[in-house]
């Protein structure tokens, strides 16, 4: 099959989550496939996230309303919204589309292209791992809301609205059966809202490098090196320049985050992609653990992961350049002292890292004007839950396998026309 599809490698760019998926369907579809990242796989975003395989999120970032809330929760110290005002002058034009697409109709269309990457996230995470002994990385769980009250959740009707639409039903709960479902939870936490039927990874950074390894270990080739820039032959691409030497390639796919962007660039490609950068906490040795994970309120995720427990998200609008803010990890402190306040642990880790994000809301995933350059980045806060089928998307339009999805609201050129 390789020898009909391509007589020269495949360049996968980008060793996180979508670049390891890419290579593992690609390989599994008997294509000759190079792996090149200039970090260890598993690192950037696919290390520090949440750990969450979030089937239930198919709410659109920018929703309803947030015109008008934006400012107040800037200005909001718990809110989880966070900027360094010197770099928002430089988000202005992005910030202008990324707002525009919160009116209703086009929140609700853009709503309406997330269930096809997430609903089956689970599954999709199971099939990629089939027979590389990673299997026990996923684990089942119920994912927990908890609230400070029942009117909190009731203003989060909209996003509610569209998990029921796509088949999840909450189960509102209120009152001591809290503390008996997770005895972690204190009192001014008074509404928790449950989920079945959802997953999530202990520790996703070492899943990644994992399944980089099953990669290698089947023939794959990763190459620690930095991109530096791509040949054409006319409008195909046919070479990748890197530190270390130069790959000949039939195709190459960009799955870089929000490293993509200046690759893209390198291409003659602009790409609206900015940075959402995350925080985590890491609670080394809890003296107790949720029995499910949870988000707080929405603001972030918290997941058992071992002997850890990391509380993860949040959102600061900053570029990536400038270093850490104190506000988004002491919101995470804050929250987790108020909602579980007969928690005691070791030590703490913070971290901070960049989500790639589009104006839309939706990744580009696609084939870039017949090129052979294929795109596979900006999933905002769904990476680690959309990777897995977002590669084999990628993988199926590489190898000419239908691919049983309307892939229009993920392609590319919708930026590049």
């Amino acid at each position: 099959m390789a020898g009909s599809i391509q007589s020269k490698p495949i360049v996968v760019v980008g060793a996180g989550i979508c670049g390891v998926s890419t290579a593992l369907w690609l390989q599994r579809y008997e294509c000759d496939v190079i792996l090149i990242d200039k970090d260890a796989p598993g690192q950037a975003a696919s290390y520090g996230n949440a750990g969450l395989i979030a089937q239930w999120a198919v709410a659109p970032t920018a929703t309803p309303g947030l015109w008008h809330e934006a400012p107040r929760m800037l200005l909001d110290k718990d809110s989880a919204l966070f900027a360094k005002w010197s770099y928002l002058p430089k988000m202005i034009p992005w910030l202008t589309q990324f707002l525009l697409n919160s009116q209703t109709v086009r929140a609700n269309k853009i709503a309406q292209a997330l269930p096809n990457l997430v609903v089956d996230a689970v599954d999709q995470h199971r099939a990629l791992v089939a027979g590389t002994g990673v299997e026990d990385r996923i684990n089942d769980s119920k994912l927990r809301y908890i609230y400070p009250t029942l009117r909190d959740y009731e203003n989060d009707a909209y996003s509610w609205g569209l998990k029921r639409a796509a088949g999840f039903k909450p189960r509102v709960i209120t009152g001591p059966e809290i503390q008996e479902l997770e005895p972690i939870v204190g009192p001014k936490m008074t509404c928790m809202v449950e989920l079945d039927g959802q997953g999530h990874i202990h520790n996703p950074g070492d899943y990644v490098a994992r399944l980089a390894q099953v990669f290698t270990e089947r023939g794959g080739r990763f190459i620690a090196a930095e991109v530096k820039d791509f040949e054409r032959d006319g409008n195909k691409i046919s070479k990748v320049h890197t530190t270390q030497g130069s790959f000949a390639c039939s195709r190459v796919v960009i799955t870089s985050g929000i490293g993509s962007k200046p690759l893209m660039a390198r291409l003659g490609l602009s790409v609206p992609l900015e940075a959402e950068r995350g925080y985590h906490v890491l609670f080394k040795r809890p003296s107790i653990l949720p029995n499910h994970p949870m988000m707080a309120a929405g603001k972030f995720g918290i997941t058992p992961m071992g002997d850890v427990l990391r509380c993860a998200g949040t959102v600061e609008l900053g570029g990536t350049h400038l270093g850490p803010s104190s506000g988004p990890i002491a919101l995470i402190r804050k929250f987790v002292r108020d909602a579980f306040p007969t928690l005691e642990y070791l030590s703490t880790e913070e971290w901070m890292g960049f989500r790639p994000s589009t104006p839309d809301s939706l990744p580009l995933i696609g084939e870039i004007d017949q090129s052979g350059i294929f795109t596979c980045f900006g999933h905002q806060h769904i990476g680690l839950t959309a990777g897995p089928k977002s590669g084999r998307m990628i993988a199926d339009m590489i190898s000419g396998r239908r691919v049983n999805y309307d892939m229009a609201a993920y392609d590319p050129n919708r930026f590049l026309r």
